[in-house]
């Protein structure tokens, strides 16, 4: 029902007020919608309401940052006791190293850290590196920005997960549930349920994502504060959790010496994975309660303090345990958060509490990781739909003012990942900071020069901040394109030229769509007069007959009813049926000896459009409505055939003709 109607008398626009419900027989349909989804949001009266707060935020966009100490810190020591180091075995060598290849990852940090905090400032609209490098470096560079976070914010969610389930499994109370065993299978329950959340709006998993987020933090810096301080503290630690050896088949494998530069290259490149997510909160301002672009800064600078003193932190423990991560035929050993938390707090007695609490919220944080994926990389899409890029559904907004398609297309993609490498955390970071770090370089290099084209005061120290960023991320990219390659960069590689195949395929498709359907000047339309002919598809006598030829008749003097043979002896019912209800209406008959509704509709077509190129043909197809869900499965649907036939031919238009049928009612002819 229209209410309250607005009239512009410049313009003559009429703008309506819709109130009401739909047909009591749709309401089932919305409930289960509203169940999914939630109460749909208004645009304009809602979308501020959903933006979220510093404190809501945090959890939101800097989880997968934060979630990496529970991985990049173990990814250095897999490299080290890949070559040789044992832990205690080597502890001067291990110690040093260790802690070396931290403190540079440490320092890449800052300069990335105040590199998208300038970036943060200069494009408040959010979109982070593809925005910023298309704006300076040009379109094409642009979409391998935007090709390669895509892949970073697929991988964040497969790593994420995969990561959080590894945490679970060595959990004695958790034994029952064989999480080792059905990883994949729980990954991908986790994944969908994450989907589910993000369909309903970013401020409900915020919510729900901060207790496990600030759980995390804070277990954290207890974990390390009282494992470093345990002599001093006379708090008991438990070493039999800590790993400090390795399989003996494997230490026949591996050398000291064979340890060198090409072994800390290659750790530092593994470790750098700490550093993804680095660049979320730029690509989400749009996101955050007013003031935007102050907020996001600030969300990012504390996210950079607890991401570097956790990290650090957990580099210091490890090495003062001598805690040794390996990988071999594929079993890998307990996660070291599992063996930080199990050394400090032991699995057994009082303090076992709270080596529960802290494994269950790194297990949750990883989780809630993926969010930052499910929050920037549907923002991405809808970016690069904007521009063409991309299908134009990714930019669409749902019920919840989420994008529903880019969430649904990130969660699909998750899932294959998860299945092809069996969950496996250490097969799955191969593919990861790849992506990340080109990003990172791309984005950095486009802001010195934008820095330059602008020249604002204080251009030349905001040039050089974002110049040494890029230096930085180019040497860890380079760094992990060398090492990394044959672990599987390669197809990273290889899939961010399949995204630019993909995006530059959709961007030619809409141009040249754009190009077709492009107006002459005024005046200059060519319309020429056309002759219409209606076809009306009849099959049989009834009620739906008088509704399709009613309608026929309303857009033509003449209509044609057509009626396609496919049981010869039934014709002349037929005929002397229909002429007696119909006398004035032509009838004509196609045989169809191999009994099909379709080749002989679309041969007269064919006839018709030889006799005049200029006719235009629409095509009437009667299809019934019924109000019982279980009515069409009885029914050949032969409609629907025939729609989806003829709607290949650009010159027919198709009308449906709907009638419904109750099942109270009788049947009409």
């Amino acid at each position: 029902m229209a209410t309250e109607d607005k009239f512009d008398s410049q313009s003559g626009l009429t703008i309506e007020s819709l109130e009401g419900d739909v047909e009591e027989r749709k309401v089932p349909l919305r409930l289960l919608r509203s169940l999914i989804y939630g109460a749909p949001l208004a645009t304009n009266k809602d979308e501020d309401l959903n933006r979220l707060p510093k404190l809501l935020a945090l959890p939101v966009f800097c989880s997968d940052a934060i979630s990496s100490v529970a991985y990049g810190p173990q990814q250095i020591l897999l490299a080290l006791t890949m070559a040789g180091l044992f832990g205690a075995q080597f502890a001067s060598t291990y110690t040093h190293h260790v802690m070396e290849i931290s403190w540079c990852i440490f320092t890449v940090l800052v300069l990335v850290s105040l590199s998208y905090w300038q970036t943060i400032f200069a494009y408040p609209g959010g979109g982070g590196s593809y925005i910023v490098t298309k704006d300076n470096l040009g379109e094409k560079a642009g979409l391998f920005a935007a090709a390669a976070l895509l892949i970073d914010y697929v991988l964040c969610v497969s790593v994420s997960v995969a990561s959080g389930l590894q945490n679970l499994k060595d959990v004695p109370v958790l034994h029952g549930l064989h999480i080792g065993e059905h990883l994949v299978l729980y990954a991908i329950g986790a994944i969908l349920f994450m989907t589910w959340l993000n369909v309903r709006g970013l401020r409900e998993p915020g919510l729900l994502f901060a207790i496990p987020f600030y759980t995390f933090i804070l277990m954290s810096y207890v974990l390390i504060g009282v494992g470093l301080l345990a002599p001093v503290l006379h708090f008991p630690l438990h070493a039999e959790f800590a790993n400090q050896v390795v399989p003996k088949d494997m230490q026949s494998m591996v050398l000291p010496s064979a340890f060198g530069a090409a072994v800390l290259l290659r750790a530092f490149a593994t470790g750098c994975s700490a550093l993804t997510g680095v660049e979320c909160v730029s690509n989400g301002i749009p996101a955050f309660k007013q003031p935007q672009s102050k907020n996001a800064a600030q969300t990012l600078i504390f996210m950079s303090l607890l991401l570097g003193s956790v990290f650090i932190g957990i580099a210091l423990l490890s090495v003062k345990l001598h805690i040794v991560y390996w990988e071999h035929d594929g079993l890998t050993a307990p996660a070291v958060i599992d063996q930080l938390s199990g050394t400090v707090f032991g699995k057994e007695g009082p303090t076992s509490i709270f080596y529960n609490i802290m494994q269950f919220s790194t297990a949750l944080i990883l989780l809630v990781a993926a969010q930052t994926s499910f929050a920037d990389f549907p923002r991405v899409t809808s970016i690069l739909a904007k521009d063409g890029y991309m299908p134009r559904q990714m930019g669409n907004l749902g019920d919840r003012l989420a994008f529903d398609n880019g969430i649904i297309v990130l969660s699909v993609i998750s899932i294959l990942f998860i299945i092809a490498e069996k969950g496996s955390v250490d097969l799955l970071i191969p593919f990861f900071t790849i992506g990340v770090f080109q990003a990172f370089s791309l984005s950095q290099i486009g802001m010195v020069k934008h820095w330059f084209k602008l020249r604002s005061p204080g251009w030349q120290v905001k040039a050089l901040l974002n110049g040494l960023g890029a230096l930085a991320t180019i040497t860890v990219f380079a760094d992990i394109v060398f090492e990394k390659f044959l672990d599987g960069a390669w197809f990273v590689i290889i899939l961010i030229g399949v995204l630019l195949f993909i995006f530059n395929t959709i961007y030619n498709h809409y141009k040249t769509l754009t190009d077709s359907l492009a107006l002459p000047p005024t005046g200059q339309d060519g319309v020429v007069d056309a002759k219409t002919v209606v076809l009306v598809l009849v099959q049989g006598v009834h009620a739906g007959t008088v509704a399709s030829l009613r309608y026929a008749q309303s857009i033509s003097d003449a209509p044609q009813a057509v009626y396609v043979e496919i049981e010869p002896e039934a014709r002349d019912a037929f005929v002397q049926k229909f002429k007696t209800r119909f006398p004035k209406v032509p009838l004509v008959i196609l045989p169809s000896p191999y009994r099909s509704l379709v080749h002989p509709l679309l041969l007269y077509i064919d006839k018709l459009e030889k006799t005049d190129p200029q006719t235009i043909i629409t095509v009437i197809i009667g299809e019934f409505v019924s109000d019982k869900w279980w009515h069409p499965l009885l029914h050949g649907n032969t409609g629907l055939m025939l729609k989806l036939a003829l709607l290949s031919r650009p010159d027919i238009v198709v009308t449906n003709v709907r009638y419904r049928v109750s099942s109270e009612s009788k049947a009409t002819v």
